[in-house]
């Protein structure tokens, strides 16, 4: 009897230890997020400076970006969270095809966004319309500055979304080696949370940049 106690007492020391590990595990991610959003938050800050002192300028600018190619995007970033999430709940309900199916859908969507988002800055370049061009050079500093804002922010996004994806194709193979499972899924919930960041980000880009015109 003693031997039981024993094993039952060391069993559910693990499972504190592990639920320790968890929790450390969505604590650092969540510090993690907080950073990023401190890093995204003084850019919007500084976009709605220069948008204070410059509005006619940037009403004028914004005025060149393809809003039915910004809104397609957000419709894509939009399902992928959903995806997602859907992943997640997946894996909790053990079904692991179903989470492989869910996360490769929302990398194949995630590509769909990067290369709509190529597509555009290749019809701006095609223009004209970069920093240090001929053309945005003889326009006023307004427009110069909407068009630096705009490349840095949306650049910047695009990275933090092939990162994503990157840690996406992770969760797939650990998925595959069965190193996340319906009990151990903490790696794959963490994913989810920095990709929903990364679509909360374009929800206040896409008004940023294509609607207040």
């Amino acid at each position: 009897m003693s031997d039981t106690v024993i094993k039952n007492h060391t069993e559910n020391l693990h499972e504190e230890h592990v639920h320790r590990d968890d929790t450390g595990a969505k604590m650092g991610m969540w510090l993690f997020l907080f950073t990023e959003l401190l890093l995204f938050g003084g850019l919007f800050l500084l976009y709605m400076a220069y948008r204070l002192q410059y509005y006619h300028e940037f009403h004028i600018a914004a005025r060149e970006l393809n809003v039915g190619i910004g809104t397609f995007n957000t419709i894509i970033l939009l399902t992928s969270s959903m995806t997602m999430a859907l992943s997640i709940a997946a894996m909790q309900r053990s079904r692991k095809g179903l989470s492989l199916f869910l996360l490769a859908s929302t990398k194949i969507l995630a590509l769909g966004f990067l290369v709509n988002k190529y597509f555009e800055w290749s019809a701006k370049f095609e223009h004209g319309f970069f920093p240090g061009s001929d053309v945005l050079i003889d326009k006023p500093r307004g427009e110069y500055l909407f068009y630096g804002m705009y490349y840095a922010m949306t650049g910047l996004h695009a990275l933090h979304v092939i990162a994503g994806m990157t840690i996406l194709v992770f969760m797939f193979v650990f998925i595959t080696r069965n190193s996340i499972t319906p009990t151990n899924y903490v790696k794959l919930e963490n994913s989810g949370l920095y990709w929903h960041l990364v679509d909360l980000i374009w929800i206040f880009l896409f008004p940023l940049f294509y609607l207040m015109r």
